[in-house]
């Protein structure tokens, strides 16, 4: 009887450890991609992005993923966050074919302190992102060409999102929802 049982239970364990596993893959995916840190509440508003944003260009896929953590840093007004992404980016960017912008402005933001300086070369950073990003085009997923027009003293400025849902790095808290999507790239 014994023998039996044996086999029995290490199905059942194995089975339980795998679950727990793929629930927790799942949470992380969930968290990934949000955008938001762990622990942080997903605004509701937010639209579902249990499709994972993948670019075909495996290198700009991760400058992305980067830029998307220079972006959030950007929307709280958090330099050290930015300037830490901004190295991460400057990094990947210089193995990167026709990245040569993208790693200039990206080392501007990382030796900023300047909440201001680093919004203009964010800007910069953005539009050379975004016409690499079209030229690159995506796997999976959807990504959001937002405008402000009042950031950059009226001249106004794009960014990449995730999500259709507004959150303006150019005046973070003071106009988080301030602006409009100009297009999408798929």
């Amino acid at each position: 009887m014994k023998t039996a049982i044996a086999p029995l239970l290490a199905v059942l364990f194995l089975a339980a450890c795998s679950n727990g596993n793929v629930s927790k893959e799942k949470e992380s995916n969930v968290a990934d991609s949000s955008g938001q840190e762990k622990g942080m509440a997903i605004d509701a508003t937010v639209t579902d992005q249990s499709e994972r944003i993948q670019l075909k260009d495996d290198m700009l896929n991760a400058i992305y993923e980067q830029y998307n953590h220079l972006t959030s840093a950007v929307v709280k007004g958090d330099v050290k966050g930015a300037r830490l992404a901004g190295n991460a980016i400057e990094t990947g960017a210089r193995s990167l074919s026709g990245g040569e912008k993208i790693a200039l402005n990206a080392a501007k933001i990382a030796a900023t302190a300047d909440l201001e300086t680093l919004r203009i070369a964010f800007s910069a950073l953005s539009n050379d992102l975004i016409v690499l990003t079209k030229k690159s085009g995506l796997d999976k997923g959807r990504l959001y060409i937002d405008f402000c027009p009042m950031a950059m003293n009226g001249k106004g400025a794009y960014w990449l999102s995730r999500d259709k849902a507004m959150q303006n790095p150019y005046f973070g808290e003071k106009m988080l929802t301030c602006g409009e999507v100009k297009g999408t790239i798929q």
